[in-house]
């Protein structure tokens, strides 16, 4: 069973790793990217924003983080499940965990950017209730063609 822990320094190549890897497999890595997926305190943690790791078997095969954008929205960003565990439902169970997270932390609003190439992805947001929204100026990605929201807690 997959289970969640916060990040801690130790974590950082897995961190990077993980994203790198569907990001250079899918698009071109975008220097945003590299700049996050290098430094997560400053880009995430720091701004009071969170990093998960999910952990099976004492080995890293997932990981999120929620960004804030505004008061009480918080961006999900740099999602990605290890390429041999893909299929598996860790896509699921991930975000089970941050939907109870995010109630949990009082956080009004997740939104996301994507790509709609990225099918099974979307497939999972429209499930978990995310809805398309229009795209705004402050879209930090160039590969970004769709962004979701989805709301948890009344403003």
């Amino acid at each position: 069973m997959i289970t969640f822990h916060p990040y801690i320094k130790s974590n950082r190549d897995d961190f990077y790793n993980l994203n790198i890897s569907w990001l250079k497999e899918l698009f071109l890595l975008e220097p945003y990217d590299e700049f996050v997926l290098s430094n997560p305190r400053s880009a995430i943690l720091d701004k009071g924003g969170y990093v998960f790791m999910g952990k099976l078997k004492g080995k890293i095969v997932a990981t999120f983080a929620l960004t804030p954008s505004n008061d009480g929205i918080y961006e999900l960003n740099k999602m990605a499940v290890h390429e041999s565990f893909r299929g598996k439902g860790f896509g699921n169970k991930i975000m089970e965990f941050l939907i109870q997270f995010g109630i949990e932390k009082n956080i009004n609003v997740i939104e996301l950017y994507s790509n709609k190439k990225l099918e099974n992805a979307i497939h999972l947001y429209l499930k978990y209730g995310f809805v398309e929204v229009d795209i705004t100026e402050d879209n930090p990605y160039q590969r970004a063609d769709i962004k979701m929201s989805l709301t948890l807690n009344i403003l």
